[in-house]
């Protein structure tokens, strides 16, 4: 590693995926009649982010938790009192409805992720949280220049040098790919590592978001060399900031 060694090293790694398929509850499809478009598209879904997780998932090691669910239905990815929780297509909805989706397909997964995290920092562990994301490569005529992103909070100096190490590493092993910071979103912005870190406290939890470019991320095959390549990757920043610590300890 390139960089002076941090001394604070995660022993617990979760893997997260947000917007990971498109499907649409059967007492919801009538809301979606003729929106296959929009469902295929990076609206409905974040495109080649699940393959990449559950590729990543046995490599770095770690779990993953994810859910199917459009992100039309409802963005797990965003606070409930965002605007943009509710799509077009069930923003209109009677409260009642709009409750029940909150607690069918919302609350489970943030609960699980929440949950997780909480029992791993109280058994004394240091809780590395990755949430795999995937972005269209152009958005209103603006051409996104990244292959592959890591989105922090700046703030948060763990956050900030994890990100480092892992960039230096990934430009070491694939040196022709852009790897920007917080593009095209800032990692500080609503998020679920955003609440997350609002919850737990800095020195216990790292939330960071992968964003990926979808165009190169669209067959499985690709799904498996970006997946191989950011676990890969991951895996020898982490153990070498574990060597770190076990010979500032010993010395």
């Amino acid at each position: 590693m390139s960089r002076d060694q941090p001394f604070w090293a995660p022993d617990f790694v979760l893997l997260t995926c947000e917007h990971a398929g498109n499907e649409v509850p059967p007492a919801f499809r009538r809301r979606f009649h003729g929106a296959n478009a929009v469902l295929k598209s990076h609206r409905g879904l974040d495109i080649g982010a699940l393959g990449v997780a559950l590729r990543m998932a046995p490599r770095v090691p770690a779990p993953i938790v994810f859910t199917t669910v459009t992100r039309l239905l409802i963005d797990t990815n965003r606070s409930l009192d965002r605007p943009d929780l509710f799509s077009e297509f069930t923003r209109e909805l009677p409260e009642r409805d709009r409750d029940a989706i909150i607690a069918t397909y919302y609350a489970p997964h943030r609960d699980c992720v929440a949950r997780t995290i909480a029992a791993a920092i109280d058994t004394g562990r240091r809780v590395l949280h990755v949430g795999v994301h995937s972005c269209t490569d152009v958005l209103h005529g603006r051409t996104r220049d990244l292959d592959i992103a890591l989105l922090f909070d700046q703030e948060r100096t763990l956050e900030r040098e994890l990100c480092e190490h892992w960039r230096d590493e990934l430009r070491r092993r694939e040196g022709e790919l852009r790897y920007p910071f917080n593009e095209p979103y800032n990692g500080a912005d609503d998020g679920f590592t955003t609440t997350l870190r609002n919850r737990f406290d800095p020195g216990a939890y790292l939330g960071i978001e992968v964003e990926l470019r979808q165009g190169m991320i669209l067959r499985p095959a690709e799904q498996r060399a970006a997946g191989d390549l950011l676990a890969n990757a991951l895996r020898a920043v982490l153990h070498a900031a574990a060597g770190a610590i076990g010979s500032d300890r010993s010395g």
